[in-house]
């Protein structure tokens, strides 16, 4: 039996043409603290604390699954205060979580305690997130009416993506230019006091922005959510597994090939990533989401390949940006086909939910990813973002024939 759909004309009308500014902004300056510290943390538990690839994808791992067992929480929040109130509270968690990765930067802990501290930094900032972001998206699509859900998806993610192709860099420089490498402890100090100020900007942006709110009406519990759009969610995971190498081990992958611009293999991905949402980001709604999400999938597969197999730093950076090619619609295009899944009052808790399969893929994926790094190389990593994406293309085909 087919899932339920749930049209647009049962939502609430939207007061907007385009998603809120002050909501994209607010996501832009919040989600800066994710970028920040990707490129950074990897080398200094590995580099200044000594500990090895596996550890580095626990590490990293953590806060994705901090943020998904949280995103029930936080689509509870949403349907019952409003996307406004749990993007509020999940700045201040990030900005907490900073200050924590800022403690583990100070001189005098022993490895184990340094490395404790950043676990539970990185545990913060999952749950700190789980809010922001679910909040962030529910409310932009709340200022426009879920007629245009895909179109406020891809906006949305412009401002993630476009603070982590920005944020990477930055905080790779400002950990290499105050002693990264040579004194990562203090190194880290100036990359986590920008964790800290960014989303207190983004807390002080969404406090100025109004609130608008999702339709009322009868809600499902959360784990009929998960039930009806699971298999959207899991062609998200899929996706999200080459994703999750780049930001977790690319900077080691380019060290261990003595390539130098690791810093800005993320923003490769990114000016991908937004030049399709900015050009294409309207696909998803005007010729449906699955059609999207399998060339898209494609598309993403191509680009790990050349990642896994370059000879040299540039066509590894031009599989970035590939990758990014791919990534930029499949999370607005499988994100509308799950939103037609449930009713109205429950789309904050089925974007959680939807987004909570995307935490799942960065939480197994960065372990897995240093098992397969530390047993078959850095590169591999990459083989398995490709054969992942083929096998989320299946889904989507296999998923069509039974609609």
């Amino acid at each position: 039996m087919n899932a339920p759909t749930f049209t647009a004309a049962q939502a609430a009308t939207p007061t907007l043409n385009r998603p809120a500014p002050g909501v994209i902004a607010a996501l832009f300056c919040g989600y800066l603290a994710v970028g920040l510290p990707l490129p950074v943390l990897p080398l200094f538990i590995h580099e200044q604390l000594g500990f090895g690839t596996l550890t580095v994808g626990l590490v990293i791992g953590l806060q994705f699954l901090a943020t998904v067992v949280t995103r029930g929480y936080a689509g509870r929040l949403v349907d019952g205060q409003g996307g406004r109130r749990s993007a509020l509270q999940g700045a201040l968690g990030c900005a907490v979580a900073g200050l924590l990765y800022l403690v583990a930067a100070l001189p005098g802990w022993s490895s184990a305690t340094a490395l404790a501290i950043v676990v539970a930094g990185r545990l913060v900032a999952g749950f700190g997130e789980s809010q922001f972001v679910t909040g962030c998206v529910s409310w932009s699509i709340a200022s426009v009416g879920p007629q245009r859900a895909g179109m406020s998806m891809s906006w949305t993610g412009i401002a993630m993506f476009g603070a982590l192709s920005i944020g990477a860099p930055m905080g790779m420089w400002l950990y290499r230019g105050h002693g990264g490498g040579h004194d990562g402890a203090h190194g880290l100090v100036p990359v986590m006091a920008a964790c800290i100020a960014a989303p207190l900007v983004a807390w002080v942006i969404a406090l100025a922005t109004p609130a608008w709110r999702m339709a009322g009406g009868p809600r499902l519990p959360f784990r009929r959510v998960v039930g009806q759009i699971w298999r959207q969610g899991l062609g998200l995971t899929l996706q999200g597994v080459g994703l999750a190498g780049l930001t977790a081990f690319a900077s080691l992958y380019f060290a261990a090939r003595g390539w130098s611009q690791a810093g800005i293999v993320m923003t490769c991905f990114g000016v991908g990533f937004i030049a399709v949402r900015l050009l294409l980001g309207h696909l998803p709604d005007r010729i449906g989401g699955r059609r999207v999400a399998l060339w898209s999938l494609v598309v993403e597969a191509v680009g790990q390949g050349l990642v896994w197999g370059a000879p040299q730093q540039a066509l590894a950076l031009a599989g970035a940006f590939v990758s990014g090619l791919g990534c930029a619609l499949i999370y607005p295009a499988l994100g509308v086909e799950a939103l037609k899944r449930v009713p109205p009052a429950s789309r904050g808790s089925a974007i959680g939910a939807f987004a909570a399969f995307l935490d799942i893929a960065y939480g197994l994926a960065g372990p897995a990813a240093g098992l397969v790094a530390g047993r078959f190389g850095y590169a591999a990593v990459y083989a398995l973002g490709a054969v992942a994406a083929l096998l989320g293309a299946v889904l989507v085909v296999t998923d069509g024939q039974k609609a």
